[in-house]
């Protein structure tokens, strides 16, 4: 064979090769994003659906896969716990966040769930710069996603909340991004940098939150088509510092002075600071665009319907119009990802932490059964019943997430009979106006309660962080002074557990199931499209049914 065909062999034979390989290569989406609409209930896509645009809450629907019964199978239904097990596939039973705030049952320390005082701010030198996701104690499909592609994969973390930001961001994310309310700057954590990338520096330095605030919060349409809401001059709505009623139209531009540029998280605007972020990250950190070719991932948690909800109630103008200007956003997310990274070429999951119940004063209005479970008053008559027959002052150090937690300084010193105690307090906490069950959480799965409830506390129930009594309420029923106003979420009801999941994009088939899933499956199905391995202490399940060719 003479030189000139020898050599076209080898080319030949040399495409061939790279051919073989360029067509072996496992199709994955260019990236992943994850968006956490905080305490957004199930109903909420449907509730205000005639009145979204065709191309957000509507694309979702209409050409991607929704699984309409979709629980959180767990207690209590708050919001670092929600943003763990929707990235671990995990239960506080494992990945260790048994709440926003928990007890270490070994110390009696308080423990914020991001808390880490090894670390500094980093844009800040407050203490709101002291935060990580170490004591999240299991992996996340973020960390997996790294791991899986020898770090290569970026991953970033957003929200207004420190903890819907860090905790779904996971270990080994590159960055993780949230929102200082004293100076209404991004800030993060030694954890991850030592400064502020450029683009965020940039991104500050425009003063967007300042410019927001300028405007009025009046309403997106004229306000008496808000017919899914009550009227806005009502007694079941918080207001803000200065203001004499909670209507509209706000005048934030005054508030700012009195609230300081935090004013921001209690607006619909605070959604559109942080997408307006999430994009700039897309943007400045080629997410999307691997250079490698590997799947990014960005987490976005949007904080602000929370907020909204906790101070105006499911039934308010205020939250109906957070979600109309939500709707829109997300059409401005979608198609900035459609132009950035491709149309067809990204996943999208929409889901929420958990839900919220109805105001319990206007469910009482309305002659429905509700109340306040009053923790304070119920704690001080609980330590003194316990006193007359123990004879020592606070063996119950508190109540926290619908748990009660001993105080064991004062039970070891006087050698008490923990058991005993525990057997007092549930009789009489079972008692107590509005509790249906008291449970001791080291007895839950044989305990006479319905096998929902008994599955979700000894999902939520972690020895090391969790209190040692579980107080399941009635329906409608919520930790709070009576006549409070606002809304709340935490207990077991379907109001608070029955969350949205909505996939769109590459991978997803269009279509809903009405099969019971869990929020726990979320990882799993994340898993399965990626083709990586599940979070270390995943309990859930792939959905199938979400998964295309």
């Amino acid at each position: 064979m003479n030189f000139f065909k020898k050599t076209s062999w080898i080319l030949i034979l040399t495409l061939f090769i790279s051919s073989s390989y360029a067509q072996e290569t496992i199709p994955r989406p260019k990236l992943v994003v994850g968006i956490m609409v905080d305490q957004m209930r199930w109903d909420y896509l449907y509730r205000y659906y005639e009145r979204y645009g065709d191309g957000g809450f509507k694309r979702l629907l209409n050409d991607g896969f929704t699984c309409e019964n979709t629980y959180i199978n767990y207690v209590p239904t708050v919001t670092a716990i929600g943003h763990s097990t929707v990235y671990t596939g995990s239960v506080p039973a494992i990945h260790g966040i048994a709440g926003n705030e928990f007890i270490i049952q070994q110390t009696g320390q308080s423990m914020y769930c991001a808390q880490d005082d090894h670390v500094h701010g980093v844009g800040t030198t407050a203490d709101e710069g002291k935060m990580s996701p170490r004591n999240l104690l299991t992996s996340t499909i973020t960390d997996q996603l790294k791991l899986a592609t020898n770090f290569r994969s970026k991953v970033i973390g957003i929200a207004i909340k420190d903890r819907g930001g860090i905790l779904p961001a996971g270990h080994f994310a590159n960055a993780a991004y949230w929102f200082e309310g004293s100076s209404g700057n991004w800030i993060s954590s030694s954890f991850y940098m030592e400064e502020l990338p450029k683009w965020v520096q940039d991104f500050n330095a425009q003063k967007l939150t300042e410019k927001y605030l300028q405007q009025d919060w009046n309403t997106l349409y004229p306000i008496d088509t808000y017919t899914q809401s009550v009227e806005d001059d009502n007694g079941y709505e918080g207001k803000f510092r200065g203001e004499e009623r909670p209507v509209f139209p706000r005048k934030l531009n005054e508030l700012v002075k009195t609230n300081g540029p935090g004013l921001i998280r209690n607006t619909p605007f605070g959604n559109s600071l942080t997408l307006d972020l999430a994009k700039a990250a897309i943007t400045h950190e080629q997410l999307g665009r691997n250079p490698g070719g590997f799947t990014d991932f960005l987490a976005v948690s949007l904080s602000s319907t929370d907020y909204v909800g906790h101070q105006f109630a499911v039934n308010s103008i205020e939250v109906e119009d957070t979600y109309l200007r939500l709707d829109a956003e997300l059409e401005k997310l979608f198609d900035y990802l459609d132009s950035n990274v491709g149309k067809g070429e990204y996943t999208v999951f929409l889901t929420a932490d958990h839900g919220a119940s109805h105001n319990a004063q206007f469910f009482m209005d309305k002659k429905g059964n509700a109340g306040y479970f009053d923790t304070r008053s119920t704690l001080a008559d609980l330590n003194s019943a316990l006193a007359a027959e123990f004879g020592q002052d606070n063996i119950v150090r508190n109540f926290m997430n619908y748990q009660a937690n001993l105080n064991y300084d004062v039970i070891r010193a006087n050698k008490l009979d923990e058991q005993a105690i525990k057997t007092a307090a549930i009789n009489f906490l079972r008692r107590v106006d509005g509790v249906a069950f008291a449970i001791d959480m080291e007895e839950a799965a044989h305990a006479t309660i319905p096998a929902r409830i008994r599955e979700r506390i000894v999902n939520g129930y972690n020895p090391k962080r969790s209190g040692v009594i579980q107080i399941i309420l009635e329906p409608q029923w919520y930790s709070g002074s009576p006549g409070a106003t606002g809304g709340t979420h935490g207990t077991w009801g379907s109001y608070d557990a029955h969350i949205p999941l909505v996939w769109m994009g590459w991978g997803i088939k269009h279509g809903q199931t009405n099969r019971e899933t869990h929020m726990t499956d979320i990882a799993a199905t994340l898993a399965a499209l990626l083709r990586i391995e599940e979070p270390n202490g995943n309990i859930g399940q792939p959905i199938q049914e979400v998964l295309g060719n």
